[in-house]
């Protein structure tokens, strides 16, 4: 079984996550840029951050067999500090990166002003670009944060069928669908969505253009997830196809849109700036 993880957040993670995901037979991940917990004080830390997912992080990955893309945005939380906002001017420069697969996470948080500035600009950054656009729906209201994010959607320069609206559920999947993009699920061990209620999803509306993901991060959370999910499928009576279209299929096909998507994976030798993963003098 091979694996595309289409939304994880590795720099929170260990090396024991990469190697158990690989067993797991995860070949490939996404890595959005998102928050660290704690606000940023200065745009010069995402920039730092962004480098980390263009540099660090896929030499980490690619040590355990696993090929790293990311997105790179300002998310919607800091889109509301006004410290943070000046990243906006810089991100061009960082999305003609060959890593960077689509602008995210995009999106909503709280639904303010200031989120609808930002997403709408990074619209316009993604269609300017060539680039698909990941997009963040929000923890509260869910339906209603669907609602704007897809009336910004339609007013953009950026097609629907280039747009991944992520954190979907029972509450949003249908006028998402509806509505023409790609449909995304982050299965958590107790927020957001479950192994059941994402196989039952998948019998209601089908696996085109599902893209199913762990969304692990610095909270409660669990890389394995999406092998979880497929397990799951097999179990339930679904073939090994429809499972390999949801699991690998799709993501590739959602970011391939980007036309740098690059899945071969070659160990790296040495260090990267002086650094390994290695420890203890190995």
């Amino acid at each position: 079984m091979r694996i595309f993880d289409p939304h994880i957040h590795m720099t929170s993670r260990t090396t024991d996550d990469y190697e158990a995901m690989y067993a797991a037979g995860v070949r490939a991940l996404v890595e959005p840029a998102f928050w660290l917990g704690q606000p940023r004080t200065s745009p010069a830390s995402f920039y730092d951050y962004f480098d980390s997912l263009l540099g660090w992080e896929p030499f980490r990955a690619a040590q355990y067999g696993i090929a790293h893309h990311c997105t790179l945005a300002l998310n919607p939380k800091e889109a509301n500090d006004p410290r943070c906002r000046p990243v906006l001017d810089e991100l061009p420069r960082y999305l003609l990166k060959d890593r960077v697969v689509a602008v995210g996470e995009i999106g909503y948080d709280a639904m303010t002003p200031a989120e609808d500035t930002a997403l709408a600009a990074q619209l316009q950054l993604a269609a300017d670009h060539g680039l698909p656009a990941l997009v963040h729906t929000p923890h509260r209201d869910k339906l209603a944060g669907l609602r704007r994010t897809l009336d910004v959607v339609r007013e953009s320069a950026l097609p629907e069928d280039r747009v991944l609206v992520d954190h979907l559920n029972e509450t949003t999947v249908k006028e998402a669908k509806e509505f023409g993009c790609w449909l995304g699920f982050s299965v958590y061990p107790d927020t957001k969505m479950d192994e059941a209620r994402m196989v039952a999803l998948l019998r209601t509306y089908g696996p085109e253009r599902v893209l199913v993901n762990s969304a692990a991060d610095w909270g409660r959370s669990d890389p394995l997830k999406t092998r979880k999910v497929a397990d799951l499928m097999l179990a339930e009576g679904f073939d090994e196809d429809t499972v390999d279209l949801v699991l690998w299929r799709n993501p590739v096909a959602f970011y391939g849109l980007s036309g740098r998507l690059d899945l071969n994976v070659t160990p790296p030798g040495g260090t990267h700036e002086g650094n390994s993963v290695l420890r203890g003098g190995e």
